[in-house]
């Protein structure tokens, strides 16, 4: 039986529609869950009330943190620069490998510790200095009415917006999300179907149809993400057509993020990913074309660092998250040889460095 939906939780969601049955059936992702009265769908952030479908995490969040950029990871978008960075509870994944199973599997909202509106937040990341807010933690795409809307309120005062999602949305809601968006790290988890339908209760083309509308349809800056999961996903084979299918379909200048996988949740019988594995990856990568590639979760300087596709010179040093050496003009290219590096960037006086700050929205506002 379904937590009942207080009136406390009922805010009107969009994407939805009503079937001949009786049935109400939500149209934001490829679950098209098909509600009764009562029911949550599979996310279990969405409800149906009455004829109609409602958020039910509207202006609450699971806590708020000021963090590095990096750590998101984008590391070609406005490297050095703070991020404030929030997240709900559910998720309309079910990874047996969540590293965030606390929150995104949460079944109870006590998990949801701070409640502000659009503008407290932007307020408040103004105010902390962030350049950006980032809607991470759980994935934005079930809270997307609440995301959008924080997302106007910071570009009213010009701070960025990013979304760290796996990308398992339907057409037009994406259209409408990413295009509140300035950037966004999505999670490809595998390039495997079967990965996705045992591991994650998901599909791979779903995925697949976001990034390359996101590289080909829109200014939303792109990174990508893959934990490797020992004996899941980390084959030479399968990690060789996966990068052969980034550097076709969505280009040479998309950076990937290879990160370590410990154990968690549903696969605590898997032991963690070895650093040589990351770096085994990284060569493949960057063997089939991609030019920016970066090692996560462990201590490799070399993953770490952002190089010149051109010369090959260091432009971006980093020891994880603190940027040792910074080796571009404010337009983002290279001091030696003048080269574009792909990404977001202005003038780089300062970073906010590794540190990672809990903030209460109610505290600083």
């Amino acid at each position: 039986m379904d937590e009942p939906i207080s009136a406390a939780e009922q805010y009107p969601a969009k994407y939805w529609h009503q079937l001949n049955d009786g049935r109400i059936q939500c149209d934001l992702c490829p679950r098209d869950c098909k509600l009764h009265e009562g029911q949550r769908g599979a996310c279990f952030v969405r409800g149906r009330v009455g004829d109609a479908m409602v958020l039910t995490t509207y202006g609450r969040s699971s806590g708020f943190c000021v963090d590095p950029i990096e750590k998101k990871p984008l590391n070609q978008f406005y490297p050095g620069s703070s991020v404030l960075s929030f997240g709900t509870a559910g998720c309309n994944l079910a990874c047996k490998f969540c590293q965030n199973w606390d929150i995104s599997k949460s079944r109870s909202f006590d998990k949801l510790l701070d409640q502000a509106s659009p503008e407290a937040i932007a307020r408040s990341a103004e105010k902390q200095g962030c350049k950006s807010v980032a809607f991470t933690y759980n994935d934005p795409v079930i809270f997307a009415e609440y995301a959008m809307d924080v997302a106007d309120a910071c570009h009213a005062r010009d701070i960025k917006t990013v979304a760290v999602t796996a990308g398992y949305i339907h057409a037009q809601p994406r259209r409408d999300f990413f295009a509140k968006m300035d950037a966004a790290n999505v999670d490809l988890k595998a390039f495997a179907d079967e990965f996705y339908v045992k591991q994650t209760g998901s599909r791979l083309q779903p995925v697949l149809e976001t990034l390359k509308y996101l590289k080909h349809e829109t200014d939303v800056w792109l990174e990508l993400t893959t934990l490797l999961i020992p004996g899941l996903n980390d084959s030479s084979q399968e990690i060789s057509a996966m990068s052969e299918w980034i550097v076709k379909e969505l280009g040479t200048d998309v950076p990937l993020h290879f990160s370590a996988f410990h154990p968690d949740y549903k696969l605590n019988d898997i032991p963690s990913t070895p650093p040589e594995t990351l770096i085994q990856a990284r060569k493949i990568a960057l063997e089939a074309g991609l030019q920016y590639v970066y090692t996560g979760n462990v201590h490799n300087l070399e993953g770490d660092t952002t190089y010149c596709p051109a010369c090959g010179n260091a432009v971006i040093v980093r020891d994880w998250y603190e940027i040792k050496h910074y080796h571009l003009t404010p337009e983002g290219r290279c001091e030696d040889c003048n080269t574009v590096i792909a990404g977001r960037y202005g003038q780089f006086t300062s970073q906010f460095g590794r540190q990672r700050v809990p903030v209460r929205i109610g505290a600083i506002v």
